[in-house]
């Protein structure tokens, strides 16, 4: 007898039980509460929470930041707002396409005296640690997810999705996680980020490193407006966030 094919919807009913109805109807909206970032040559309109959360890596003190996985570049364009220059970026991600599609969003947006010390790569963020270690004093890393809202809103996406994917992307996640701990100097900060609504991608991968790993990072709490606090970090919701998200993040001092 064939296996029962779990759904999308089964898979996150799972989850969010009576719940899912609401969250489900907020995914499908079209209405999100987009904005763009003072200051910029052109606007960059990006969903207000992906702005705070970028905001949440400490700079203060870094010189040497890292964006693991920084396309299409709306964080970046945050970090370099942020940092003007006054600091290295660099600014990572495997495709080609993406890093063009960053390459020029961040020359229409940012002011050219903020890019002096902004470099682009395409390496493999699974596997930096081995080759870079302990080179960066802060490093954000926004994970590739399940982007379960984008999913929802394409039926070829929809109809390709299987509980495999999360899967696949839960050990990509781990990997990159603990690559980015191992390119972070002591005392340097790490903000993990999702866009998923899925546990296991998020808070889900900190307590698998934590429970590893105890005495080698510490959390730091932060706070998003909307956010939802789990046992590591805060989840922004679209249901309850006026449309904003979904959105998770977690910032972390390595010891």
């Amino acid at each position: 007898m064939a296996k029962e094919r779990i759904t999308f919807d089964d898979f996150y009913q799972a989850q969010y039980g009576e719940r899912w109805k609401t969250l489900k109807a907020a995914m499908l909206s079209q209405e999100e509460d987009k904005t763009t970032i003072p200051g910029l040559l052109a606007p960059y309109y990006m969903d207000r929470t992906s702005i705070e959360t970028a905001n949440l890596l400490p700079l203060d003190e870094a010189e040497d930041v890292l964006d693991m996985c920084a396309a299409p570049g709306g964080k970046t364009i945050v970090l370099l707002t942020r940092l003007q220059g006054k600091a290295s970026l660099v600014s990572n991600d495997r495709s080609a396409d993406r890093r063009e599609r960053m390459r020029r969003a961040v020359s229409q947006s940012v002011p050219s005296s903020f890019l002096s010390r902004w470099k682009i790569t395409g390496h493999d963020a699974s596997r930096w640690g081995l080759y870079e270690k302990e080179a960066y004093d802060a490093i954000l890393l926004d994970a590739p997810c399940s982007s379960e809202r984008h999913v929802i809103q394409s039926a070829e996406h929809l109809q390709d999705w299987s509980p495999s994917r999360p899967k696949r992307l839960q050990a990509l996640q781990y990997t990159m996680f603990t690559s980015a701990m191992l390119a972070l100097r002591s005392g340097g900060y790490l903000l993990y980020s999702t866009c998923s609504i899925n546990r296991a991608e998020d808070d889900g991968i900190v307590s698998r490193f934590m429970t590893k790993h105890p005495e080698e990072a510490e959390e730091i709490p932060v706070s998003l407006e909307y956010g939802e606090n789990l046992d590591y970090g805060s989840l922004v919701l679209p249901d309850k966030s006026r449309g904003r998200g979904p959105m998770y993040a977690v910032l972390l001092r390595k010891i």
